[in-house]
């Protein structure tokens, strides 16, 4: 069976973004069970808050 692009709405922002077949076999490589539930603007956005965070304690 063929993989396809998968639509995922995004957890924080509530926008659509694509899952694409590279990304799926990108996180089958790495192991990763699960979808990622934020777009990539989002998880950026996190990642920084957190590195932020760490940086100040």
């Amino acid at each position: 069976m063929e993989k396809e692009d998968i639509k995922i709405v995004c957890k924080d922002c509530g926008e659509e973004f694509l899952f694409t077949v590279g990304e799926q076999e990108f996180y089958a490589e790495k192991g990763f069970d699960h979808q990622p539930v934020r777009c990539k603007a989002c998880r950026d956005k996190r990642k920084a808050e957190k590195n932020q965070k760490e940086k100040s304690e």
